[in-house]
């Protein structure tokens, strides 16, 4: 693509995504379910993270295109490798994990991950946008541009890092609370829990490896240029 074009695709994405963001903070606060948006917020939830996790990406990735439409090839290029950080460790395999576990599990038993009772609080538009969109979104931006990995030990211990982080918190919730920010999780022992969570990251292991098997087979070894 040209560098105006995907400006315009960055900013209408960052644009989008800080939309919804804003839209699932905003839910109606009457009639809340009385299982969710208690200790934590919205901000326990990886779905909600992912979102921001988005803005922020496709906003790095709109001041990367602003800066190489205006000459500042010094600054772009230290910008375009945060960017390509962001994408392959994180945007990538998350938003690929948030979308098709949620789609997985909602389709074995949606009582496990988003309840009956959040219909009549979060829109059905809202609820494609954060766990639908995401993924062609993602995929769409591989298709758009070649993006420049990190050597794939460095990739793997900060994706490692960061999932360690989001287990701490859900972890720290349940010390806190009682509850599980998910109901799935209170039907496993604590050697299953750890299990599951092993195995979680195991599978977003394999969605960091498959974007950057995409990425490779689209756009080559070839560095990118500004």
């Amino acid at each position: 693509m040209e560098i105006s074009t995907l400006a315009a695709y960055h900013c209408l994405a960052f644009v989008w995504y800080f939309f919804v963001a804003y839209s699932i903070t905003h839910v109606r606060t009457e009639e809340r379910p009385s299982e969710v948006f208690l200790y934590g917020g919205q901000w326990k939830y990886l779905t909600v993270l992912n979102l921001v996790l988005q803005a922020v990406f496709y906003g790095v990735s709109f001041l990367a295109d602003v800066l190489r439409l205006i000459k500042k090839l010094r600054c772009a290029k230290c910008v375009i490798s945060s960017r390509d950080l962001l994408f392959g460790v994180l945007a990538f395999p998350v938003s690929t994990f948030v979308s098709i576990s949620f789609w997985a599990l909602y389709t074995y038993n949606r009582e496990l991950v988003y309840p009956k009772s959040l219909d009549g609080v979060i829109p059905l538009w809202l609820n494609h946008a954060m766990h639908t969109a995401v993924l062609p979104f993602a995929v769409l931006e591989i298709l758009a541009m070649p993006h420049r990995y990190p050597a794939k030990k460095k990739g793997l211990i900060l994706l490692g890092f960061v999932a360690f982080l989001y287990i701490s918190w859900v972890l720290w919730i349940y010390s806190v609370t009682g509850e599980w920010v998910y109901p799935l999780f209170a039907l496993f022992s604590p050697a299953g829990l750890a299990a599951f969570f092993a195995g979680s990251l195991a599978v977003i292991v394999s969605f960091y490896n498959f974007g950057e098997f995409l990425n490779r087979m689209i756009w080559g070894q070839s560095e990118f240029r500004l």
